[in-house]
Order: C-alpha cells, then structure tokens, then sequence
C-alpha cells in the first residue's frame, strides 16, 4: 500500500498544509503564545505580566457574571 493509499483510507488526506514560512509562524506565535522557551530576563518579565493580566481579566469577568452581584 503506497502512503497515499493509506492517507486517504484512513481519512487523513484532507489536512490543510500549514504555513511554513517566517510570516506564517510569526503569526501563529501571535494569535496564540506559548510560555517563551529561552530569552532575556526582561522577556520572563513580560511574561509573568501578560499572564498576570491574562488572570486578572478572567477573575474580573467571573466577577462580573457571577449571580447577585447587582
């Protein structure tokens, strides 16, 4: 059986190619950060903030949808 063969019969053919290019990925590490792998301690700095930000957002939206809170 060739891999095509095997690609198509197992329904795994219709995979969208992904953007390889520098564009490509600058772009997907945008729309969704990841704990950076390496960097300067300013780039930890930034990082603890975002996610701090992130969660401060999140308790203020729970906040704001939780019942009785009129």
């Amino acid at each position: 059986m060739r891999a095509d063969e095997f690609l198509k019969k197992h329904g795994l053919d219709q995979e969208e190619d992904k953007d390889t290019s520098l564009h490509g990925q600058a772009l997907e590490r945008a729309l969704h950060p990841s704990r950076p792998h390496a960097g300067t301690p300013h780039d930890w700095e930034d990082w603890e903030r975002y996610k701090a930000e992130q969660k401060a957002k999140a308790d203020q939206q729970k906040s704001e949808q939780a019942p009785g809170n009129d």
